[in-house]
């Protein structure tokens, strides 16, 4: 049976009560997915009926985020920075307080700089087609571990028509190339393992290696800090995503791996979720 698009959203809104912070919302975007219609679209149409298969499509999806699954995956795309970007369970969703890595970077990267970056668990590709797209006359180098993640990102760079980033596996430096780069930035894993804060979706459908790290978070922050000065060029910049009780630490591994002008940045809760250094050779 048919429903009006204007009791479907009624409906999907009871439905993710307890589920979602913003039920309707999250009703409206479930339904701008299926339907191919924009959010103002939905509501000069929301008497239009739904089709039969729409309303199957409709009902498969509502059932995979009743089950916790987080909408990103649902609807298998998340806006980021400019971009749109395909997401599946293969790579972390990317989130608004992760664009503070790429501000910061271009703060550094001035718009007609030429020169070398290097992404360090590119995930989706976010961070690095994010400063493409904003700074294309740079050679971006993005780098993970997992093959499925690359695979995701190679897709964007293809979606967002970016041919400025180069792909790479690497288990963070393992295989990369012996040359300077002029920034080094990385949203690496740094959640503790038994961290009480982490949310059970987050938990249960998120990449495990791309959110947990040893030594309460901090082991993968500090391999990228103490082998990243091998990498930079003279005045490169290395710029760090971390947890928001973390600025203190990675400033102190920052200063005792010789990095100067280090400096932690708020997020858009108004918490240090980013920290910089920038390596200047010794004279």
């Amino acid at each position: 049976m048919s429903i009006p698009i204007l009791s479907a959203i009624e409906n999907l809104t009871l439905q993710l009560q307890g589920y979602s912070a913003t039920p309707e919302r999250e009703a409206e975007w479930l339904l701008a997915h299926i339907t191919g219609q924009s959010h103002r679209a939905l509501r000069l149409n929301h008497a239009q009926n739904l089709t039969t298969a729409q309303t199957q499509q409709l009902n498969a999806l509502i059932s995979r985020r009743l089950s916790g699954e987080p909408l990103a995956y649902v609807l298998g795309d998340q806006p980021f920075w400019t971009l749109h970007l395909k997401v599946n369970s293969s790579v972390l969703i990317p989130r608004p307080d992760t664009e503070l890595v790429v501000e910061r970077a271009l703060h550094h990267l001035s718009p007609s700089a030429y020169g070398e970056v290097l992404e360090l668990g590119t995930g989706s590709g976010a961070i690095a087609l994010s400063i493409a797209a904003e700074r294309p006359a740079l050679n971006i180098l993005a780098t993970d571990y997992s093959n499925a993640a690359l695979t995701i990102a190679q897709e964007n760079a293809a979606l967002n028509h970016i041919n400025t980033v180069t792909f790479l596996h690497s288990n963070w430096f393992s295989d990369i190339p012996a040359q300077p780069f002029n920034a080094i930035l990385s949203n690496p894993p740094y959640i503790a393992e038994d961290d009480p804060a982490v949310d059970d979706s987050v938990r249960e459908f998120e990449p495990h290696i791309a959110l947990f790290s040893e030594d309460e978070g901090l082991a993968a922050l500090k391999h990228i800090i103490e082998h990243a000065p091998r990498y930079l060029a003279e005045n490169g910049w290395l710029i760090l995503e971390h947890g928001w009780q973390q600025a203190a630490k990675v400033r102190e591994l920052l200063e005792s791996n010789g990095f100067s002008s280090v400096a932690s940045h708020a997020d858009l809760a108004d918490h240090l979720r980013v920290t910089e250094g920038q390596w200047l050779l010794p004279p």
